[in-house]
């Protein structure tokens, strides 16, 4: 988890220094080693709660530092930054109210996970440096959207499986 977050400090230091294609690297290898402390914690059976709670946020703090290289950079305007993030936080969040106040085992569904904004951004960033012109912009707007329509499926999902259960 420490490791993933420290590769994505550097991710988003290389994006804010405009080295897209080095900082792509730094996001597959923080996708890769959040992969696998998860896997890790359950095959050895370390997984404790805080632990889930300790990497879902570490993940938020991830996607945030890569945004704001990405920002920083000027290579995009920054409203498509800010809009793409939030797009990412509002299905996160979505999910983990659906879990914590709505007593949900698990709220993960919809259109796209991290993993596949990632891949998104990651096409983008990839694009711009070979076919420069607004890659990067699409893919943050397409984070955006597709993290909202997420939020949207959450919640709907969530109204479903919470329809009749009182809160009390």
């Amino acid at each position: 988890t420490v490791l993933g977050l420290l590769t994505a400090v550097g991710a988003g230091a290389l994006f804010w220094q405009r080295q897209f294609i080095w900082g792509v690297v730094h996001m597959l290898v923080t996708s890769f080693l959040d992969m696998l402390d998860g896997a890790t914690a359950r095959a050895g059976n370390l997984g404790t709660t805080f632990g889930a709670v300790l990497d879902h946020n570490v993940d938020r703090f991830g996607e945030f530092l890569i945004l704001l290289g990405i920002v920083l950079s000027w290579h995009v305007a920054p409203g498509w930054g800010m809009f793409a993030l939030f797009g990412m936080w509002s299905a996160s969040y979505a999910r983990a109210v659906a879990e914590s106040i709505g007593g949900m085992r698990t709220c993960a569904v919809g259109f796209a996970g991290r993993l596949e904004k990632f891949v998104v951004i990651i096409a983008g960033s990839v694009f711009e440096v070979f076919f420069p012109g607004r890659a990067l912009t699409v893919a943050l707007i397409a984070v955006g959207m597709v993290s909202l329509v997420t939020t949207v499926q959450r919640m709907v999902h969530a109204q479903r499986e919470l329809s009749g259960r009182s809160r009390g």
